[in-house]
């Protein structure tokens, strides 16, 4: 079953200053599986297919398809999944084992493997499109930072990774399915300020399609960890997304895999003896359904090194790192805060990522001196015991790591189940959309407010970098410095700042600290390349960082400011109350709603921050002077709003 490496693996410290693992490493065996006998090939798809929609079966495609944790939910959803897509030969293995259908293993970076997929497609019927690009590019690095990579070379200016939500997006268009289903990780919406998920969702809009998106949690149905996925929904029936009720209890993880053998001091093995329990609970009646009698598949974990053994017996599920007695430390605190982290019987696990195929002491077992096996992990993803994976036992870790939580897919694409024909809304007209019409009521106030007053708030002709600014560092505040108006006339349409303006713009001002914060601008003014490289300014200036995004939002960025004004707006306009409960999330989905994408996004984000300090004020709102009174789900019709937010 397993066999033992000859090699000792670099980690720790020894004697003589050696690094050893200290316990030999065990390499699980490479489980190959067999293709569903219900499987079908290219040539028979069509044949297949058709067999099934004359059922009455409704065809699902999943993209980025991975081990088929989406497909999963799919299927129990009331879908059969015609075609599975990914680039990972185990993950496609596992897939055609557990799944009918045809399984194919193709780059869908490359624009003609992708027109061979939509070809393909062209000849059934297919109902629903779903998947989830690959994420690692949308991260927390800044654009600004990724930028500086590709002048020095380090990377690419078009990472192909980063552009599989547009193969998404092409393949979803062309197919022109009924209903559309993507699935990611929460930093794909807020490493880039709803960038891409704000294209994804007009471009669809444009295509036809009734839209939502949104940020769940996945313990509200019935996932037994915490894990936050973004869900972007799309249909062309009907406007409703009538997704399950949510839970208000937590699945605790005793319940989740507390009926599973004690390994004692093994590493456990593919195949185990099970003993049902006589109370067995719900999740784990759940994930027994279809499994083997007597048998668990895959309870299999790496082994343990004796000094961490003395670690875990030591541990709570409280315990951080930087409690253990310092001698027994490996690390340092600081940098790994949470290099252990023990699991609570009581409680949901924390997420279980890709991550685990490398290192399980992220997720140490409540009770055994050990780290989660293949199976434990697969189960707090939601995936049956009947489920197998291909591969090695680290490959097994990373296709569930990767996977989207069979109950959370089900969950969203119960969403999108079809209504009778007679109830449906029929396909959308891009222009009727409420939210549409609020971003054109919204883009043509900006645009009248850049010929008054307020023309230093939006981005536009005359805010060039340096007046962007000076505003920024002026207009970030909750108030302005008397006097700002006037000043910030002086310098209109200005490319630099010369000792004169920047004097002049200080005289204008009435407060010293308005004449204070300026002073930032002193040194750079000999300075000439700064002024029209907005990078280089913003770090000459030291810019905090809510200076910082004014200043990107007003030289044109596709910035989102989730203020409380901002969110305030947003949140009025929905009929929500996103910017009291949960701002960084809902409250920050309502935000991009409103804003929406295209080349007026800058100037619809920075309108919606004046807006809020204008007009949609609080506790009072002058409902009379708003853009988006007829479209704000709070409006009063015209009078001031004072006691409903």
């Amino acid at each position: 079953m397993f066999s033992w490496c000859s090699l000792t693996r670099v980690f720790g410290k020894g004697s003589g200053g050696v690094s050893i693992y200290g316990v030999k490493l065990q390499r699980s065996d490479d489980l190959r599986l067999v293709r569903h006998p219900d499987g079908c090939t290219e040539d028979t798809f069509e044949q297949w297919c058709t067999q099934r929609l004359a059922t009455g079966q409704r065809l699902a495609v999943d993209l980025f398809s991975g081990a088929g944790g989406l497909s999963l939910g799919l299927e129990e959803a009331g879908w059969t999944v015609a075609v599975s897509v990914d680039n990972d030969e185990k993950a496609v293995q596992t897939h055609s084992h557990n799944f009918p259908g045809l399984a194919l293993d193709c780059d869908l970076s490359e624009p003609s493997q992708r027109q061979d997929l939509v070809d393909l497609l062209a000849k059934t019927e297919i109902d629903l499109l779903a998947g989830g690009p690959p994420c690692q590019p949308f991260s927390r690095a800044g654009r600004s930072k990724i930028r500086s990579l590709v002048v020095a070379g380090h990377r690419e200016e078009h990472d192909h990774r980063r552009e599989l939500w547009q193969a998404f997006l092409d393949i979803a268009l062309a197919v022109r399915p009924r209903a559309v289903l993507m699935e990611n990780v929460p930093d794909m919406a807020l490493g880039d300020d709803f960038a891409v998920v704000r294209t994804m969702v007009d471009a669809l809009e444009r295509g036809g399609y009734y839209t939502e998106f949104r940020l769940v949690d996945a313990w509200r149905y019935g996932v037994p960890q915490h894990r936050k996925r973004l869900i972007v929904l799309a249909r062309r029936d009907v406007e409703d997304f009538a997704w399950p009720a949510e839970q208000d209890k937590q699945s605790k993880l005793r319940d989740a895999i507390g009926d599973l053998p004690d390994l004692g001091d093994t590493t456990g093995g593919r195949e185990l003896a099970y003993s049902k329990p006589r109370h067995l609970p719900a999740f784990a009646e759940m994930m027994r359904a279809g499994a083997r009698k007597g048998i668990v598949w895959d309870h299999m974990t790496r082994p343990v090194r004796d000094d961490d053994r003395k670690i875990f017996g030591m541990m709570d599920a409280t315990t951080l790192y930087a409690d253990l007695p310092e001698e027994l430390r490996r690390y340092s605190a600081e940098t790994f805060d949470d290099k252990y982290k023990k699991l609570d019987w009581e409680s949901v696990s924390r997420s279980i990522t890709a991550h685990i195929a490398k290192d399980g002491y992220w997720y140490i077992h409540p009770q055994e001196l050990r780290t989660l096996t293949v199976r434990e992990a697969a189960r707090i993803q939601t995936f049956p015991d009947r489920f197998r994976f291909a591969g090695t036992r680290s490959d097994a870790f990373r296709q569930i790591g990767n996977a989207v939580p069979p109950l959370l897919g089900r969950a969203a694409a119960t969403a999108l189940r079809p209504i009778p024909t007679d109830e449906r809304s029929g396909e959308r007209q891009w222009e009727t959309s409420r939210w549409v019409k609020a971003r054109q009521a919204l883009t043509s106030w900006a645009k009248h407010q850049q010929r008054g007053s307020n023309w230093h708030a939006l981005p536009g002709q005359s805010v060039t970098p340096v007046v962007a600014a000076v505003a920024a560092l002026l207009m970030s505040r909750s108030t302005a410095p008397k006097g700002a108006e006037r000043a910030m006339a002086t310098i209109r349409g200005r490319v630099k700042l010369t000792k004169a303006e920047l004097d002049r713009i200080q005289e204008e001002l009435q407060t010293q600290a308005g004449r204070q914060v300026l002073e930032r601008f002193r040194p750079l003014l000999p300075k000439r390349k700064v002024w029209t490289d907005p990078e280089a300014l913003a770090e000459a200036l030291a810019m905090k960082a809510a200076e910082e995004r004014t200043f990107r939002l007003l030289v044109g960025e596709d910035v989102l400011l989730a203020s409380q004004a901002t969110l305030r707006v947003a949140a009025r306009v929905a009929g929500s109350e996103s910017d009291k409960t949960n701002r960084l999330s809902d409250g920050r989905v309502d935000l991009a709603r409103l804003v929406g994408a295209g080349p007026d996004a800058p100037l619809r984000a920075a309108a919606l921050r004046l807006l809020g300090s204008t007009v949609c004020k609080t506790p009072s709102t002058l409902c009379d002077d708003c853009p988006l009174r007829q479209q704000c789900v709070s409006s009063s019709g015209g009078r001031a709003v004072q006691t409903l937010f």
